[in-house]
C-alpha cells in the first residue's frame, strides 16, 4: 500500500539552495522542477514547495522555525520509507493523538519543521 500525499505548496528559507536540493531529494524523495542560484520548486507527487536563499543577515534573515504539514491518506507507508531513508528514527510515529490525528515530524538543515499528519 503506498501513501496518497493530498496538499501543501509553502516557501521555506534556505541558506543553501544546492545543499537543500540535494537533501529533499535524499531523505524525503522530492524531485527537482525548477533552480536558480537564489530559488530552487521541488515536487513529490501533487505536493509542491519553494526553497527561496535568505543571506541570514539583518536585512535578509534567514529566520528559521517555519513549519510545513504535508496531509497524507495513510501515514504507515511513508513513515516506513523515511525510517528506511534515515530521515527519521522508528520511535516518533505518534499514533491517534488527543487532536485526531497520526503524525511524524522532523527537522530540514534550515531548522524548518516538515510534518507528516493523517487526519483520523
Amino acid at each position: 500500500m503506498k501513501t496518497k500525499l493530498l496538499h501543501a505548496s509553502p516557501v521555506l528559507p534556505s541558506q543553501d539552495i544546492d545543499r537543500d536540493v540535494a537533501w529533499y531529494e535524499k531523505y524525503l524523495g522530492f524531485s527537482l522542477l525548477y533552480k536558480d542560484a537564489m530559488y530552487a520548486v521541488m515536487r513529490r507527487e501533487n505536493i509542491y514547495f519553494h526553497l527561496q536563499w535568505h543571506a541570514d543577515t539583518e536585512d535578509d534573515p534567514l529566520l528559521g522555525g517555519s513549519v510545513m504539514k504535508i496531509f497524507v491518506d495513510d501515514i504507515q507507508p511513508i513513515f516506513e520509507e523515511f525510517v528506511e531513508r534515515g530521515t527519521i528514527k522508528p520511535e516518533k510515529l505518534r499514533l491517534k493523538t488527543d487532536w485526531g490525528t497520526s503524525e511524524f515530524g522532523f527537522y530540514d538543515l534550515n531548522t524548518n519543521a516538515i510534518f507528516f499528519v493523517q487526519d483520523l
